[in-house]
């Protein structure tokens, strides 16, 4: 099966909400994150619980779990990629407001690909 191409949606300002959300983990938490986001990327369509689950709406999850915290990563498809749009650590269920959000996101990407993929900012 051919690798997924794996991106991160960038908010209008350039921004990647995801990787800002992932900064603000612990190491071992960003590690385990990082290592999902290489299944989704060999994996594709076809990664499936525990490591993702199909939430709605052509909105999925990456299931990583540290300690007792439950932590998502949400993602949707677009042609041959996944984007990662946010994370979110929960308690039971993903709240529909991040579901929602991830639905914005899509949407926005879908109209415009090239402004809302997150790119590294070099120096230069």
């Amino acid at each position: 099966m051919p690798k997924t191409d794996v991106v991160f949606f960038a908010d209008d300002n350039g921004s990647a909400p995801l990787l800002e959300w992932l900064d603000n983990q612990e190491r071992k938490v960003q590690d385990k994150c990082l290592v999902w986001i290489e299944r989704l990327e060999e994996h594709g369509h076809e990664l499936r619980r525990p490591a993702a689950d199909y939430l709605r709406d052509g909105i999925y999850e990456l299931r990583v779990r540290h300690r007792s915290v439950n932590y998502r990563m949400l993602y949707f498809f677009h042609n041959q990629m996944a984007v990662v749009s946010h994370g979110l650590t929960k308690e039971t269920v993903v709240p529909d407001r991040d579901i929602d959000l991830a639905l914005s996101r899509s949407t926005q990407f879908k109209h415009d690909p090239e402004r809302h993929t997150y790119k590294e900012q070099t120096d230069g």
